[in-house]
């Protein structure tokens, strides 16, 4: 029974082009000068440090849906917050939005822009949502 969810969990890294990196968890704190960029072709078996949401079921018509919100606050360093739920995506958007606010807040960053990744599943037999943030390196550190 637990190899069903393991395998949805697969397609759903597929579908997100993550399947083959090694994912390091992380907590949640944008490093100062990092920037959004797309994923770049890598080689399979890549260690990187990563924030991310995922929820599994299998309960038929299950709606879940996993978030990850970047609070960019422009010099100074940031906040991921992750969030996941039996809820739709629009929703789980809005609490991950606010956790950033509030982080943001709690450290007294002022933030200049919130990015939202968001996944949302209807649950047929079996299925997963993934949102997932990468710490991809450059030669002089991670960015």
């Amino acid at each position: 029974m637990w190899q069903l969810p393991k395998a949805v969990s697969l397609v759903a890294l597929q579908d997100a082009r993550v399947a083959d990196i090694n994912f390091l968890r992380v907590t949640s704190i944008f490093p100062p000068g990092g920037k959004l960029i797309e994923l770049p072709s890598y080689p399979a078996g890549l260690l990187l440090p990563a924030v991310y949401a995922r929820i599994a079921s299998t309960r038929p018509g299950d709606r879940i849906s996993a978030a990850i919100a970047a609070g960019i606050a422009g010099e100074s360093h940031g906040v991921i917050m992750e969030h996941c739920a039996h809820a739709p995506r629009a929703e789980v958007e809005a609490v991950v939005r606010t956790m950033v606010e509030e982080g943001c807040r709690i450290r007294g960053l002022s933030i200049e822009e919130i990015v939202v990744a968001a996944a949302e599943h209807t649950v047929q037999r079996a299925g997963c949502a993934v949102a997932v943030a990468l710490f991809w390196p450059e030669a002089n550190g991670l960015r």
